[in-house]
């Protein structure tokens, strides 16, 4: 949801879906860590971007940690090369529908392969979809990342806070 120059961002919900997809994007959120879950789980913690608000030359950010989850995973390939320590989404896409081998198990009829891209190359893997858990409200800040001690530190947490 576009809240242009309001410094409080109204959060449509704090629990974010595949279904969900259409909606967002992850053009530059930083991910500050990436871990592998329980049953087949690749799992980041990153900064999401809610709203880029341009005031005058320069552009204000509606920032919240989130935990982005990727279920059913399986088939993963890393391709980075990066000579400092940060990871910028370019961007998230999914490709090539169909169903899972394991659909019966699931209980999900479809699967695809995904691609995240970022500054330093691309992470792709197969999976039947996600869940982003937004851990705090939106911060509006002049950068697009979240200090580490604002955000609570690296987090895989899997509680999406209350809405408005």
């Amino acid at each position: 949801m576009k809240n242009s120059f309001q410094q409080k961002y109204i959060l449509e919900k704090s629990l974010w879906t595949e279904d969900d997809f259409k909606t967002m994007g992850w053009h530059d959120n930083r991910i500050h860590a990436i871990s592998f879950g329980e049953n087949y789980e690749l799992l980041f913690d990153i900064d999401y971007i809610f709203d880029w608000i341009l005031k005058g030359n320069y552009y204000k950010f509606q920032v919240s940690p989130c935990t982005l989850i990727f279920e059913n995973v399986y088939d993963i390939k890393f391709d980075l090369d990066s000579s400092g320590s940060e990871l910028e989404i370019v961007d998230i896409f999914y490709e090539n529908p169909r169903r899972p081998n394991n659909a019966d198990y699931t209980k999900r009829e479809i699967e695809f392969d995904w691609i995240i891209e970022t500054q330093q190359g691309n992470i792709s893997f197969t999976a039947v979809g996600y869940k982003q858990y937004v851990r705090q409200l939106p911060k509006f800040l002049s950068s697009q990342t979240i200090e580490l001690n604002e955000r609570g530190g690296v987090s895989f947490e899997r509680i999406a806070i209350e809405t408005q």
